[in-house]
């Protein structure tokens, strides 16, 4: 993940308002574009519920079951 500017943003190219998710590290896990929406839904549910202890704590657990069903290749 790393910021990066978005086009047509009033705020200017040296404010990075924008996020970049890089694949590699879900496509080397053999995640394919299902996968990617259901991390940028988990993505998305957090900046929504931003504070929120138990959004955060369940999307956490959403998050290990997904790693879990896609292991670190070794």
């Amino acid at each position: 993940v790393n910021k990066n500017a978005i086009p047509f943003d009033t705020l200017g190219p040296a404010v990075t308002s924008g996020v970049r998710v890089g694949t590699p590290a879900l496509t080397s896990r053999g995640m394919k574009t299902a996968e990617m929406a259901v991390v940028a839904g988990m993505i998305g549910e957090v900046l929504k519920n931003v504070g929120e202890a138990a959004v955060i704590t369940r999307v956490r657990g959403a998050v290990r079951e997904l790693c879990e069903a896609f292991p670190i290749y070794v």
